[in-house]
């Protein structure tokens, strides 16, 4: 369900088909075996509060393998322990090291035990003198190029490259055959996916939903994905009486998800922590329209008006959009159209050969001594 992993994922396949050999270097996942070729996992601890590998940065076996595989570039995909790694071996290999900025990290701080205002001022540091050893900034979209360069990076060190999305299955997928597995006969169906935690802000997407039901008696919302909300997730459901109109899937293999969306009806969001929004993306390639709150990376996959309808950050805001599109079959028409149209812009192929231009850049950037710019204070 992580929206890195499929980056990497995605990124990797294409790649691979270009002629390019991509080897990964993870934590080890106990519940999780690799059936792909090069992947290298370091050990790892189970943390099950909240639901992930803490990884060990030690590998006698890796640190022998890997100057032997003499890589050209780096990729880091996360800026703590294993990014550290990443930075040593770039900095050991004379390789150049380039980082992609998934996630707002400061917007996980509710997961340490401080002070928030304080934590929040030390990951940002933290993030920004990782930054100053890279040769390039990967941002998946133009919104989080643009907060970085606020936070005093250097624009011309940084490039918006959005993970491509390979269409097909969500184009050929049989979502009459989802509908009539999961008994949703000619119900409404509002669908959403995504980890199951609280920056998600399922919360606000539920008690929308609650409000959605009282107008619409035949329309249930699915939620795709687990996490550490879910129990409670189903509770407030419980208390706002639709418990039996949510649908909690738990995890499900990403062969899946195309029928799901493509047996919906809406595409549903209030996460206000996307780098990109790459979940509303399949959920346009799935010919979904979207009612989501508005904020970056959603922002980024979808115009308001045009593929769907951005709210506030508001329960009762939300509900009203979902409302409209519901009450209105001509305006869904219209959403599932432009979808269509934006579908070419997710291109994976194109997007990868962004990538490429920037390994390149990159190249040429370490052999000149040039390192990511940031300007403090």
């Amino acid at each position: 369900m992580s929206g890195v992993v499929r980056s990497v994922s995605t990124f990797r396949q294409q790649l691979t088909a270009m002629g390019h050999n991509v080897f990964v270097f993870a934590q080890h996942a106990s519940a999780y075996e690799d059936t792909e070729p090069f992947i290298f996992r370091y050990p790892a601890i189970e943390v099950p509060i909240n639901d992930y590998a803490l990884p060990i940065p030690v590998s006698p076996f890796i640190s022998e393998v890997l100057p032997i595989l003499k890589p050209d570039v780096i990729h880091s995909h996360h800026p703590f322990l294993l990014g550290q790694v990443a930075a040593h071996k770039a900095q050991e290999l004379s390789a150049p090291l380039v980082f992609t900025f998934h996630t707002r990290y400061d917007e996980y701080s509710h997961y340490v035990p401080f002070s928030q205002e304080l934590t929040k001022r030390v990951i940002i540091d933290w993030v920004l003198s990782y930054m100053e050893q890279c040769q390039h900034i990967i941002t998946p979209s133009e919104s989080m190029k643009q907060i970085l360069e606020e936070s005093g990076v250097a624009g011309q060190y940084i490039s918006a490259i959005p993970t491509g999305i390979d269409v097909e299955p969500f184009r050929q997928a049989d979502g009459e055959w989802v509908r009539h597995q999961r008994g949703w006969g000619n119900e409404g169906v509002l669908i959403s996916v995504g980890r199951l935690a609280k920056e998600k802000n399922f919360e606000t997407l539920l008690i929308a939903a609650a409000q959605v039901m009282r107008r619409h008696d035949h329309t249930r919302l699915v939620l795709i994905g687990d996490g550490p909300e879910r129990k409670a997730l189903e509770e407030l459901a419980e208390s706002l009486g639709i418990a039996s109109r949510v649908e909690f899937t738990g995890r499900l293999e990403f062969d899946q998800i195309p029928g799901y969306l493509k047996a919906a009806d809406i595409f549903c969001f209030a996460s206000v922590t996307e780098t990109q929004g790459l979940v509303t993306m399949e959920a346009l390639a799935a010919g979904l329209p979207v009612v989501a709150v508005d904020a970056p990376g959603t922002a980024d996959a979808v115009n308001h008006g045009q593929e769907g309808l951005l709210t506030e950050n508001d329960s009762a805001a939300l509900a009203q959009a979902i409302c409209q599109v519901i009450a209105n079959p001509a305006l869904r028409q219209q959403f599932k159209a432009a979808a269509a149209r934006k579908v070419a812009w997710f291109d994976i192929k194109a997007q990868a050969q962004k990538m490429l231009e920037v390994y390149a850049q990159a190249k040429e950037d370490k052999k000149a001594g040039r390192y990511v710019e940031v300007k403090r204070g």
